[in-house]
């Protein structure tokens, strides 16, 4: 919901050290597996309860997954870098909620489970519509530079980030921050699903011709 605005925001200084970036060699990949590495840090940070250095790895790791989308588009994106972006970045979400569920199982646990299933359905829906808007030929006009179909929601990357922070911050306050995140989800995914369905429904071919 909040992605238009704080894309806008972030995207001249990232711009200007990707620009930076290219000009050493650095790689969209490389900064790709390294953000991957960094974030990956987490559970080990969270599980001992580290939660300043956990959220600092946050935070690298969402630097460095701004940073690879810019760097791609000076250097030529490709379909292998954009599957890295998008399927390390679930597994990095989902391995932050479990170091949550691992610093403290007997509160956190089932909070964090109902917030990883939010987070499925989320993921599907995203994806699920992005494959069939591909199917169509279909962009998205908010989201022009994406490498492929951005379908909106409540719950997007800024949320997303902002509810991680928010649990580094005040980990007491885990189990009703990750309830209130897995309702945003909820909605998320039911609108995704509701929106996409009905802008779906018709046989590609009749909508061809009706064009």
């Amino acid at each position: 919901m909040l992605d238009r605005w704080t894309l806008t925001l972030i995207k001249p200084p990232l711009s200007r050290l990707a620009r930076h970036c290219d000009r050493a060699g650095i790689r969209a990949n490389q900064v790709t597996l390294t953000g991957f590495a960094l974030g990956m840090l987490v559970v080990p940070l969270l599980a001992l309860e580290l939660y300043t250095a956990a959220l600092i790895a946050i935070l690298l790791n969402r630097l460095a997954d701004g940073l690879d989308g810019e760097l791609a588009r000076l250097q030529g994106a490709t379909d292998g870098g954009a599957l890295l972006d998008i399927v390390l970045d679930f597994v990095f979400y989902a391995a932050v909620i479990a170091g949550f569920a691992l610093a403290n199982p007997a509160n956190n646990a089932l909070a964090a489970a109902f917030l990883l299933w939010g987070f499925m359905g989320t993921a599907s829906s995203f994806l699920a519509y992005a494959i069939l808007a591909e199917r169509r030929k279909l962009s998205s006009m908010t989201y022009p530079s994406k490498g492929f179909y951005y379908l909106e929601g409540l719950a997007e990357g800024t949320e997303t980030i902002a509810f991680l922070v928010a649990m580094c911050l005040f980990p007491g306050h885990f189990v009703w921050l990750a309830w209130g995140f897995f309702g945003l989800c909820a909605v998320t995914t039911m609108t995704r699903v509701v929106g996409g369905y009905h802008s779906l429904k018709d046989d590609p071919a009749k909508a061809t011709d009706a064009g």
